[in-house]
């Protein structure tokens, strides 16, 4: 289900003006629901055995963004996750350490001190997450405030109430103006997919997010009930994909909230290979947001190495 969009030179004038910016979305080719479910369900049943699923468990395990975004995170929580980040499992120095943890921006600091020398980033969640309902000032003082604690990469939401009333330039100016504000920090921008009701909303906000220059397109908060499937991934995949080929720009992709599994992780790699391709099979360009995730990827990595599943004692409750 390949997404039509006008050549490279013409994209640098969608964005001239609000009616611009909507006859281009809008332009967009609708989305086939019936076969973008049925496509990534298909994905989902690929078998994955062996030195393929080991690699598969090291390669979700790098791609991990180790979360904590309660209002009870505690400097002690923090540390222990960045601890945790660092050495997944301690017990066996060849696991590989996740890609960052994820923090609210006043525990940034901590954090930073915590995966000090070792290659975990600090990521932070930022503008008035996760509802977002703040005004811009507010918002970019919290991007401000992460990067000036450290902060190496900014997780950023939209204002999902402008984009569905149709407001699509100011959701545009206001990630121009966090993108300027994260500065050399990699910015992510979550577009909370379960509050956008329909499948050409989502590609729309893709293409949108991208042409404002986020770094990362992220499906959501996991504050709602509805966050990343493998049907909303594969869109956003297959929109980045497009993004490059018309731009040669490439964009991550992040699907955070309920990837809880091994399995689930694989499914969503199947899907990354099968749909971007090769080149977003690294922790650069594909992301998880998840908290309970590396713990299964921790128990069954272990299972492959032993031939048996440790005790409910092997890894860490965060």
């Amino acid at each position: 289900m390949p997404t039509t969009a006008p050549t490279a030179p013409a994209l640098g004038d969608v964005t001239a003006s609000d009616s611009t910016l909507r006859r281009f979305l809008h332009g967009l080719p609708g989305v086939d629901a019936v076969g973008l479910e049925a496509r990534a369900a298909s994905l989902g049943t690929r078998s994955i055995k062996t030195t393929a699923k080991a690699y598969a468990i090291d390669l979700a395990i790098s791609m991990v963004d180790l979360t904590t975004l309660e209002g009870a995170d505690t400097p002690g929580k923090v540390r222990a996750l960045g601890a945790k980040a660092v050495h997944p499992d301690p017990t066996d120095r060849t696991t590989p350490a996740t890609a960052a943890v994820c923090v609210y921006p006043d525990m940034v600091a901590t954090a930073k001190e915590a995966v000090a020398g070792s290659s975990v980033k600090v990521a932070s969640v930022a503008t008035a997450f996760p509802a977002g309902r703040a005004a811009l000032d507010v918002k970019l003082a919290d991007v401000r405030d992460a990067v000036a604690a450290g902060a190496d990469e900014i997780d950023m939401v939209i204002d999902r109430g402008a984009f569905l009333a149709g407001n699509y330039m100011k959701v545009y100016d206001e990630i121009v103006a966090v993108k300027e504000a994260s500065g050399a920090a990699r910015l992510k921008v979550i577009f909370e997919t379960g509050e956008l009701s329909t499948y050409d909303n989502i590609r729309r906000a893709s293409w949108l997010g991208m042409l404002a220059g986020a770094d990362f397109i992220k499906t959501s908060t996991g504050k709602v009930a509805v966050n990343a499937t493998p049907a909303n991934t594969l869109l956003m995949l297959e929109a980045v994909r497009d993004f490059r080929a018309q731009t040669g720009v490439q964009v991550g992709v992040k699907p955070a909230g309920g990837i809880r599994t091994s399995k689930d992780a694989i499914k969503f790699l199947v899907i990354v290979n099968e749909t971007a391709g090769e080149d977003w099979l690294d922790n650069h360009w594909f992301r998880f947001g998840a908290s309970s995730l590396l713990n299964d990827l921790l128990m069954q990595r272990q299972k492959l190495a032993t031939g048996r599943y440790s005790g409910p004692d092997y890894v860490t409750v965060d």
